[in-house]
């Protein structure tokens, strides 16, 4: 569905002193410098597949996006979205692809909800039928009785993202460009949120590219993750592979019937953290269940659990490894679809 080849994205922007001095200056002799928003990135997207796109600040995930939906040209490189060539911005392109992006809004401020929606039907030329029984499906997911006809000023933030999804979502496009769509939500919201894109796609079997910094979108949602960082993809595969090879180890939490010291803790792994009757230990991930067994019938264990490391620690991991090398932390894995 989606195929990109080093696609590459170059600005020429203006650097100017501060103050009325550097200001003089500026006039006279204006200074540009070349910054390499997106650097030979390259990938594949199958039909139906959720796919997060990971990065710091800055690191071109919106970039991406916006060349991938048409809103930017690319400097070099060449994407394929479902045969068409975005730049080019052709109607049926348009008519099949949507772009959510959490901090931007496509309601009209001042008026209801419903009547951007009208206005999308019209902009789309969805057919009445097609129209009430899209609403009718985003209703039952969405719960948007008694907000469609609020101003969208005078909704929450929570409710206009949902109206903002809906009113995306109208014309039931094959492939969603979602960033940062759960943005400045509350924990309920956001949960209710990644219900409704986990739904649509299994009802309609959408392309998804999704771009979070609340890294429990991208664990509900996706199976794959691509990492870019200074424009350039560091990794690219399942998430559960990217944990294997930054985290080694593995994280045992435990509740003790009582008290032990941290000498007979120490034996089994590194003391993360000790509490009284809680601990949690890291220990090597080919070991994790030998370890396990030996504290279950070594010391007076009232509970544990195994988990991997948090997922914000392993990106982050990613993110500071590739700044301090020269050469990508990881190698990317190519995808071909199936």
């Amino acid at each position: 569905m989606i195929t990109v080849r080093d696609l590459q994205k170059h600005y020429q922007v203006h650097d100017k002193e501060p103050g009325f001095i550097g200001s003089l200056r500026s006039f006279i002799h204006r200074k540009t410098r070349t910054v390499r928003a997106v650097e030979g990135v390259s990938f594949h997207i199958a039909t139906g597949e959720m796919v997060g796109f990971l990065g710091p600040n800055g690191a071109g995930k919106t970039t991406t996006l916006k060349m991938l939906s048409g809103l930017l040209h690319p400097t070099n490189g060449h994407a394929d979205i479902a045969g068409f060539t975005p730049r080019e911005r052709h109607s049926d392109f348009l008519k099949m692809i949507t772009l959510v992006m959490g901090q931007k809004q496509q309601l009209i401020w001042d008026l209801p909800a419903l009547d951007s929606f009208r206005v999308n039907q019209a902009i789309y030329e969805i057919p009445d039928d097609e129209y009430r029984q899209t609403m009718h499906e985003f209703n039952e997911i969405l719960e948007l009785d008694g907000i469609l006809k609020k101003q969208v000023r005078k909704l929450s933030l929570g409710e206009r993202m949902k109206c903002e999804l809906a009113a995306a979502l109208l014309h039931r496009p094959k492939i969603l460009f979602l960033d940062e769509p759960t943005i400045g939500l509350d924990v309920n919201m956001q949960v209710r949120i990644r219900g409704f894109v986990a739904e649509y796609n299994r009802r309609f079997n959408a392309t998804i590219i999704l771009t979070s910094h609340y890294m429990a979108d991208v664990t509900a949602l996706c199976q794959r993750i691509i990492v870019i960082d200074k424009g350039q993809i560091v990794f690219d595969g399942n998430l559960s592979l990217l944990i294997e090879q930054i985290a080694p180890s593995k994280i045992i939490r435990i509740e003790l019937a009582h008290p032990i010291t941290d000498a007979q803790l120490r034996y089994f792994g590194e003391i993360h953290t000790h509490d009284g009757l809680r601990a949690e230990l890291r220990v090597p991930r080919a070991t994790t269940s030998t370890i396990a067994a030996q504290l279950l019938t070594e010391l007076p264990i009232a509970d544990v659990t195994i988990e991997d490391p948090p997922i914000e620690e392993v990106i982050g991991q990613v993110f500071a490894r590739h700044h301090t090398e020269t050469t990508p932390v990881l190698e990317p894995i190519e995808v071909v679809p199936s």
